[in-house]
């Protein structure tokens, strides 16, 4: 059983999120800490409660004038120019603590004279930063039109960064891009994965096909892997949603399958299902990988980002160093030649626990509270 500090109960403390319209990794880390101070207001961008789960949307919610805009929850990415100046209208909050979690501006909400604020930032704002490509397309002209975009959102970032007492990240690899774009140290806590609920299945199933679950976006690559199973003629299901999914139908090849957006529950029968998890993009840390590993099921990851972290190679996985085709599909048949342990998998998943993460977090609020930081 889960168990938070007791000093919570009596803390005054508030939240930030950025926005609140899908529950994702950050909103998975977001409901832990709506567990753990169940009286704490959250302050975000916007909130669409339809789309949220009961844990978050039990606490009151103090959203940005964005919020009042006709569509804001189809169309909210447009606005991104807009989300500084929002965060920045908004009331602090009457709290001695805000912790906000943040990949964009939640971190920068203001906080009353002598309150405290620690970040847990899942990265320095990703579109600023880095993955230009990624997010804009290589079109020149684009990428020229939003450039001085670009470079006031950093600018931003990096002063809006001196509102924190306290940095918390997800890993080692955010942690280094913490330094180098703030100028500031911060702690790894690396998120938890549910290993009470990801389970293997009670039989080793026969792998009839390969699984990628992930959101149909640029960065996530699921284009190099959709190409690549276009070659090799194995099953390949794809969960997920996202502005890339007509484009990555008309690569499919007749043997992919795309299954839309996926309860936790069906998630976890593909997992036990699986072959092998495909995870072809660079992410900061990846809560993907953790879960199939807690179902016993290794990973073929791209050798960036946060993986490194959360994957053993030989023993719970396969990397491949190059985002092609080839690569890929080399890693891919290295690890269906290999006999692999579920047991063994499956322990690697159990380091990355919802208790391991609350301690961690509980030990960073402490030296935050303590005036550490800095």
């Amino acid at each position: 059983m889960l168990t938070y500090p007791p000093s919570w109960s009596g803390l005054s403390a508030a939240l930030a999120h950025d926005w609140l319209t899908g529950m994702r990794g950050g909103e998975r880390v977001l409901e832990h800490l709506c567990r753990g101070l169940p009286r704490a207001p959250i302050h975000t961008l916007l909130h669409n409660p339809a789309a949220i789960s009961a844990a978050i949307n039990a606490h009151p919610v103090t959203t940005s004038w964005l919020q009042r805009v006709p569509g804001i929850h189809r169309r909210y990415r447009w606005f991104l120019p807009c989300y500084p100046q929002a965060i920045g209208r908004m009331a602090p909050p009457n709290a001695a603590v805000l912790i906000s979690t943040s990949h964009c501006v939640a971190k920068g909400l203001r906080t009353r004279p002598g309150a405290k604020h620690l970040c847990y930032c899942f990265t320095p704002m990703r579109y600023a930063w880095t993955f230009h490509e990624e997010y804009f397309g290589r079109n020149p002209v684009k990428r020229m039109a939003v450039s001085p975009l670009l470079a006031a959102l950093r600018d931003w970032d990096r002063r809006n960064s001196d509102r924190v007492d306290r940095f918390v990240t997800l890993s080692r690899h955010v942690q280094d891009r913490i330094r180098r774009f703030y100028g500031r140290a911060a702690d790894v806590v690396h998120p938890p994965v549910d290993t009470d609920f990801f389970t293997p299945g009670p039989e080793e199933s026969r792998g009839g096909y390969d699984l990628i679950v992930s959101a149909l976006v640029p960065y996530k690559r699921v284009d190099l892997a959709v190409r690549a199973y276009c070659r090799l003629g194995w099953p390949l299901k794809i969960a997920g949603t996202g502005t890339d999914y007509e484009a990555l139908r008309r690569l499919a090849g007749p043997r992919t399958e795309f299954l839309g957006w996926q309860s936790d529950e069906q998630l976890r029968d593909l997992y036990r299902g699986a072959r092998l998890l495909l995870f072809p993009g660079e992410e900061d840390f990846g809560l993907v990988p953790l879960e199939a590993q807690a179902c016993g099921r290794p990973v073929v990851a791209f050798a960036r980002g946060g993986v490194l972290e959360t994957v053993l190679a030989g023993e719970t996985g396969v990397f491949f160093d190059e985002q092609t085709e080839t690569a890929l599909l080399a890693a891919v048949e290295t690890a269906a030649a290999q006999r692999w342990s579920r047991a063994a998998i499956r322990r690697q998943a159990e380091r990355f626990t919802p208790q391991q993460f609350v301690d961690g977090l509980a030990r960073s609020l402490e030296r935050c509270l303590a005036g550490a930081g800095r």
